[in-house]
């Protein structure tokens, strides 16, 4: 009450306790909180149907879960191994995928002009960051070895582009978790039902108990992973893939060191604080999570969809280094840049227009390509946050 819940547009509790935090969403709602946001994490809270009927019964308008959206994340990327980082959109009709051009590239020097050129599959590289400064690039832009670059694709098309581009892929087989949290049983179930075989060490025996009782399909080993010793014994030089996601940011990002040493395919690091994810990008690690972020996202996206902007609500947000972001947005029946060809509407600097999606078809768009009622459109910006649809064209 002392807060000011009860005139609260949007109310979020956060705590470490999911009945916390459903007790306070429910109370603020009985307060007068327009809208509620819970985190829920516990596996037997985020069943389908006890989740609904949680949410139905106190009023929650979300339910935020930080581990399971980290794990469908490191998911997401062990699939496609060649990327550092992937985003899907509209139900992997769009993929973006952020590749880091290491020396000696194939693509150092090729200018963007050049390299759609020799593909026969539509794609789009729409961000490059090149040190501290982010860039949409345009057909002559040339990169250069060092450079993270996004690209948008069709999720059908994605392994066809990155064969185009010379990057090397491989099928995982096989992945080596550290840490028993929850976010490992999250992961470790998604891996398991794509047949990917999974052995997880954890360091504390009761918990690698009921670890054998929640993923009777893996491997647990009851050990210290930061051991070397046990990291050589259980196949850290042979495994696929190698993912740190203990509790303490050092010991991912030591561990996640000593597994490319030992020549890991695919090196997956949690780490939580923005300071220390720095200094793991700087040691050479490419796949850095930080969930705090993941989770912020999440949020920042519901909040900006009930802004009730002109001309669009927000469906999916990806925040990009030094303040760029991809948003995806239903365009709805009052966006007023309808049925008008691309090449006709003058957007605003620091804005892409990546893709649309309509109905089930994802579009690379060409300057002949109109946006519809209906359609989601996939929005790039390198400068400030985007609020409105409507906001990316100049009046």
């Amino acid at each position: 009450m002392e807060a000011g819940a009860k005139n609260a547009d949007l109310f979020i509790a956060m705590t470490s306790s999911d009945e916390i935090n459903m007790l306070s969403c429910f109370t603020a709602k009985k307060l007068g909180a327009k809208h509620t946001i819970a985190r829920i994490r516990a596996t037997e809270n985020n069943d389908g149907t006890n989740l609904e009927f949680m949410k139905r019964q106190l009023n929650l308008s979300a339910a935020v879960n930080p581990e399971l959206l980290t794990a469908m994340l490191i998911f997401n990327i062990i699939k496609l191994p060649s990327a550092s980082m992937v985003q899907t959109f509209s139900y992997h009709r769009f993929e973006m995928i952020e590749l880091l051009l290491k020396e000696n590239s194939p693509l150092d020097g090729v200018s963007l002009m050049d390299l759609r050129r020799h593909s026969k599959e539509k794609f789009l590289v729409c961000t490059v960051i090149r040190g501290d400064q982010v860039y949409i690039p345009q057909g002559d832009f040339r990169l250069k070895s060092g450079d993270k670059i996004g690209v948008i694709a069709s999720g059908k098309e994605t392994q066809k582009i990155l064969k185009t581009m010379g990057i090397a892929h491989k099928h995982i087989r096989d992945a080596i978790i550290i840490g028993g949290s929850e976010t490992a049983v999250y992961l470790a179930k998604l891996l398991l039902d794509s047949h990917i075989s999974v052995k997880i060490i954890e360091i504390d025996s009761q918990r690698c108990e009921q670890l054998c009782d929640e993923l009777p399909g893996a491997t647990i080993i009851n050990g210290n992973g930061m051991t070397q010793d046990i990291l050589l014994e259980e196949g850290i030089n042979t495994t696929d893939a190698f993912v740190a996601i203990t509790g303490r940011d050092e010991e991912n990002i030591l561990a996640s060191y000593y597994a490319t040493k030992q020549n890991s395919p695919k090196v997956i690091t949690k780490v939580n604080s923005e300071e220390r994810s720095y200094i793991a990008e700087k040691m050479g690690l490419e796949s850095i999570i930080t969930p705090s972020k993941i989770t912020a996202d999440a949020i920042v996206r519901y909040a900006r969809a009930l802004s009730n902007s002109s001309g669009g609500q927000v469906e999916t947000l990806y925040r990009l280094g030094s303040g760029a972001e991809v948003i995806e947005f239903t365009v709805l029946q009052d966006f007023e840049y309808t049925n008008i060809p691309l090449k006709d509407l003058k957007l605003v600097p620091g804005i892409l227009l990546a893709g649309i999606v309509r109905e089930r078809e994802a579009i690379i768009p060409s300057g002949n390509d109109v946006i519809k009622s209906g359609d989601k459109v996939i929005v790039v910006s390198a400068g400030n946050p985007i609020y409105d649809l409507g906001s990316i064209v100049e009046k």
